[in-house]
């Protein structure tokens, strides 16, 4: 069955934007999610991976006492780091790979009508690497940066609070419509980002709302995601406790927290995903707002029939 296409190139108010995020959502769900499990499935063996040594080396320093295999002792701290390490790398590369993926899908929603073909997709991704590569390496370096206003801005208290989720927001805004920028219109890096910076600046008090609300509702179809497996992981922690179980030394035990961290790490990064679905919801609305490309066409398309 075809799903209704959802127009974004609209000149919508602020609550139509986001009703526009979560219709996408509805009718598109589905097909965005098994093309995003195609886009990451060795980020997410990796994942698992990283996640099976984190909590062995956990529950190896915790118990002081870890044993593998044959009975040997092994270096639980090199575990932990490892596992630390890659962890990070992973998450590091996935999100680039979904904001790209992200961007890309939503891009060629709506130029094909939401008519979307996986390899147009990949197409759009490596025609764009370099700007990409460019974009990690500002990126990083301003993050930095923003870690380090975070410490200072720390110290003050609440009005510190709200600074940092207002320079949050407005950094995931930037980058959210600078990825858009570039796949959409097909920038380079520089015309990209000032499109980003221009409009989040030009619409700062309507980005920073719109993030704050998709970042919520996101949380909430995270916690809906780890619902299951929390409810899982908390009965058996309970009964083994009350059974005196030891939790330290057991593999099943080692097993259900390898998944259970796992799936936790895996719906954080597929909600960021979905937050950058919703910014190229916002972008084509805020270059509507400025541009009137879109209602143009439509007149001229009236003028051309009659």
């Amino acid at each position: 069955m075809k799903q209704p296409y959802i127009e974004f190139r609209n000149r919508s108010g602020f609550g139509d934007i986001i009703n526009n995020y979560f219709l996408f959502l509805k009718h598109n769900f589905k097909d965005y999610s098994m093309l995003y499990l195609r886009y990451n499935a060795v980020s997410i063996i990796l994942t698992i991976v990283a996640a099976y040594l984190l909590v062995t080396g956990f529950m190896g320093l915790a118990s002081r006492d870890f044993r593998f295999g044959m009975g040997n002792n092994l270096n639980t701290e090199s575990y932990f780091f490892a596992g630390a390490i890659i962890l990070f790398l992973i998450v590091f590369v996935t999100s680039l790979i979904n904001y790209s993926f992200s961007s890309s899908y939503v891009t060629q929603y709506v130029k094909t009508g939401g008519h979307i073909e996986s390899k147009s997709i990949w197409k759009q991704i490596t025609n764009n690497i370099g700007a990409i590569i460019v974009l990690i390496i500002v990126g990083v370096l301003i993050y930095v940066a923003y870690a380090i206003i975070a410490l200072m801005l720390a110290v003050i208290p609440f009005l510190g609070f709200i600074a940092q989720y207002g320079i949050s927001f407005t950094l995931s805004a930037i980058f959210g419509l600078t990825f858009m920028s570039m796949f959409a219109k097909n920038k380079g890096f520089s015309d990209a980002i000032s499109e980003g910076f221009n409009f989040t600046f030009s619409n700062l008090l309507k980005v920073i709302g719109f993030g704050l609300i998709i970042g919520i509702l996101n949380l909430m179809v995270t916690a809906l995601i780890l619902a299951i497996p929390g409810f899982i992981i908390s009965i058996y922690t309970y009964f083994s406790v009350e059974s005196s179980v030891d939790l330290i030394g057991s593999t099943f035990a080692t097993l259900v927290f390898t998944f259970g961290f796992a799936i936790f790490i895996l719906s954080f990064i597929y909600t960021q995903a979905l937050t950058q679905v919703a910014f190229g919801v916002l972008y084509y609305n805020l270059f509507e707002l400025k541009h009137n490309t879109f209602l143009q066409e439509k007149i001229n398309q009236i003028g051309s029939n009659e």
